[in-house]
């Protein structure tokens, strides 16, 4: 094997980038600002936070967006330090990815948004 090739091999998938991430604050503050597009005017819409304002606020606006998210079907496991956010539907041991849980709280909303909808 050439070194291309072990290092391909060794290369993390978005998915797997995305789950060792999840616990990130810019995840967190996606997070918020996903959930404050999807429920806009609509009970449990979160605040719209910033990456450095997650960072520094240590952890005290994770139960703000666990909650958004339980208003959309997801319980949410959210993290300040470096374990990744968990992400599961309400009611069930099935997990999801970060990608996978706003795609299925735009599903249980139905309306549909595009990254650029609410990443601004």
């Amino acid at each position: 094997m050439d070194t291309k090739e072990k290092i391909a091999d060794e290369m993390l998938t978005d998915d797997e980038l995305d789950n060792v991430a999840g616990g990130k604050a810019w995840q967190m503050a996606d997070d918020s600002r996903f959930l404050n597009v999807l429920l806009a005017g609509k009970p449990g819409q979160c605040d719209r936070y910033g990456s450095w304002k997650m960072y520094w606020s240590n952890g005290c606006y994770i139960g703000e967006i666990e909650n958004a998210w339980s208003h959309v079907g997801i319980e949410a496991h959210l993290n300040s330090g470096f374990i990744g956010n968990k992400y599961k539907i309400m009611g069930t041991d099935q997990s999801l990815t970060q990608e996978q849980a706003r795609q299925y709280a735009m599903n249980y909303v139905g309306r549909q948004l595009k990254e650029s909808d609410w990443n601004w």
